[in-house]
C-alpha cells in the first residue's frame, strides 16, 4: 500500500510540471498615438547629429555586442534625421550619404549610433533592393571611395 501512495504523489508532482502554474496572457495591443510615442523615443534617445556605419560581416546578437567586420561606410546624418512618426510609422529625413566610401566590402549589417560614433542606438541588416534587409542599396558590393546614399529608411511599431 504504501508503494502506492509514493507513486501517486509522484504522479502529483509529475503534473505540477506540466500544468502551467499562471494563465497564459494574451497579447497588447498599443494604440496609434503610443506607437508614435515609442517610435519618436527612438530618435530622441539617439539623439541628433546621429552617425549611420556600414559594415561587412554579420550583425552582433544585439547593440551591446562589439561591432563585427570591416567599417564600409560612415554618415553623419542630419541634425533632424528622422520624421515625426505617424500612423505607427517614421521615415528618415534629409540625405544620409558617404561621398566617399571608407573601404571595398559586401555590406552586411548596419549600426546608428549617437555623436560620439560608439554608443549604438539601433542596427539591421542590408540586403540589395528586393532582398528584404532592414535597410536596401542598389548594390551591397562597396568599393573605397564610391558614393553610398541609402534612398529610404523607416521604423515601424508593431504590437
Amino acid at each position: 500500500m504504501k508503494w502506492i501512495k509514493n507513486l501517486c504523489a509522484l504522479f502529483a508532482a509529475a503534473a505540477l510540471l506540466i500544468v502551467p502554474l499562471a494563465p497564459a496572457t494574451a497579447a497588447m495591443n498599443y494604440s496609434t498615438a503610443v506607437k508614435n510615442a515609442r517610435l519618436d523615443a527612438v530618435e530622441s534617445t539617439i539623439g541628433t547629429s546621429a552617425i549611420l556605419k556600414i559594415y561587412s560581416g554579420s550583425k552582433p546578437s544585439t547593440c551591446a555586442d562589439a561591432r563585427t567586420g570591416t567599417v564600409l561606410a560612415t554618415m553623419s546624418l542630419p541634425s533632424d534625421w528622422m520624421a515625426a512618426a505617424s500612423s505607427g510609422s517614421k521615415a528618415k529625413l534629409g540625405t544620409w550619404t558617404d561621398a566617399t566610401a571608407d573601404a571595398t566590402g559586401t555590406g552586411g549589417y548596419w549600426t546608428i549610433f549617437a555623436s560620439d560614433g560608439t554608443t549604438c542606438g539601433i542596427q539591421g541588416t542590408i540586403t540589395a533592393t528586393g532582398g528584404g534587409g532592414d535597410i536596401t542599396l542598389d548594390s551591397v558590393s562597396i568599393t573605397a571611395g564610391q558614393e553610398v546614399t541609402i534612398g529610404s529608411f523607416s521604423l515601424t511599431s508593431g504590437n
